[in-house]
C-alpha cells in the first residue's frame, strides 16, 4: 500500500507563503500520479495542484485559484511531492491532502478525486 504523510501546514497572514510536502512509500506503480487537495469547512474536496512524470516530461495542473501562486513539485524518486505557496489568500484556508493515483492522470481527469486509490490524514493551512 502507499503512505502518505503530509507537513508543513500552519498559520499565515493574507500574502504569506507556506511549503508543504508529502513524503511518498509503497510501490512505484501505484503512485503514477501525486496531487494536493484541499478542503474548507462545509465545502467540498477540491483539487488544487498534480503532477506526473511521463516518459514525454513532467505534467503539472492546477486550479484556476493556484495558478500563477502555487508550484507543485515531484522528485524523480516520485517519495516527495512539494508545494510551494505564495500570495496566500484567507479562502486558501483549509486541510491540505496529497493523494496518489496509480494511473496516469491528464487535464480532463486529473481533479477528480475518484481517481486517487491512495490519501494522506492531511495538515492544516489557516490564512488569517
Amino acid at each position: 500500500d502507499v503512505q502518505l504523510v503530509e507537513s508543513g501546514g500552519g498559520s499565515v497572514q493574507p500574502g504569506g507563503s507556506l511549503r508543504l510536502s508529502c513524503e511518498v512509500s509503497g510501490p512505484i506503480r501505484s503512485r503514477v500520479f501525486m496531487a494536493w487537495f484541499r478542503q474548507a469547512p462545509g465545502k467540498e474536496r477540491e483539487a488544487v495542484a498534480g503532477i506526473g512524470i511521463y516518459t514525454g516530461g513532467v505534467n503539472a495542473y492546477y486550479s484556476d485559484s493556484a495558478k500563477g501562486r502555487f508550484t507543485i513539485s515531484l522528485d524523480s524518486t516520485r517519495t516527495t511531492v512539494t508545494m510551494e505557496m505564495n500570495s496566500l489568500k484567507v479562502e486558501d484556508s483549509g486541510i491540505y491532502y496529497c493523494a496518489a493515483a496509480s494511473a496516469a492522470l491528464y487535464i480532463g481527469t486529473w481533479f477528480g478525486p475518484e481517481h486517487y486509490a491512495s490519501w494522506g490524514q492531511g495538515t492544516q493551512v489557516t490564512v488569517s
